[in-house]
């Protein structure tokens, strides 16, 4: 009996091993599933109501995207501890940099991270945008009705109006790219 209770055990970890190597494989590595370039866009007859994003920021203050309505806001999925994310950082910074006076708000949705270790990074690379604390995946899981994640990082732009305009799953992604999509947004919500 006890060695048909082993076994069993083996098998069950075997299966949940394979499974999680499986996912790894696929997409990426240290945990994390990456995008595969998808960039979605909606014309805004087809688009969602955006999900209210609440919580609170890197510094332990209340924050929503109701504090930015009337904005165009681009919202990024993102944790410290997560490579394609630290990459395109500095591109995130850029663009945010460039549209800081035109009515686009960045707002970060930090994802398994520490403030911290949040705070410590956006620090290093200049990042000035809030992000809001996500541990419980809510804030990302709002999106699950409109253009839902399916990787880390994950973008999406939310037009002047409240509702989900893009979705942007590329690892890869340029300042040019990003900055032709909010471009896009703004111009097809008038």
């Amino acid at each position: 009996m006890r060695r048909a209770v082993r076994a069993a055990f083996v098998a069950a970890l075997l299966v949940v091993l394979t499974a999680a190597c499986a996912g790894v494989e696929e997409g990426g590595t240290d945990g994390y599933i990456s995008g595969d370039g998808t960039i979605t866009t909606l014309d805004p007859a087809d688009r969602e109501k955006a999900p209210e994003l609440s919580g609170v920021d890197l510094e332990g203050e209340e924050i929503s995207t109701a504090d930015f309505a009337g904005q165009t806001i681009v919202v990024n999925l993102w944790g410290s501890w997560c490579p394609p994310c630290r990459k395109e950082m500095p591109m995130l910074k850029e663009v945010s940099d460039q549209y800081a006076d035109k009515n686009v708000q960045f707002l970060g949705l930090l994802t398994q991270d520490t403030p911290a270790a949040a705070k410590a990074f956006n620090e290093k690379i200049g990042i000035s945008y809030p992000s809001i604390v996500d541990d419980a995946g809510e804030n990302q899981l709002a999106f699950a009705d409109s253009l839902p994640s399916q990787a880390i990082p994950t973008t999406w732009i939310l037009d002047e109006k409240g509702r989900v305009a893009a979705r942007i799953l590329d690892p890869e992604l340029d300042a040019s790219t990003l900055a032709d999509l909010i471009e896009y947004v703004r111009k097809s919500t008038q």
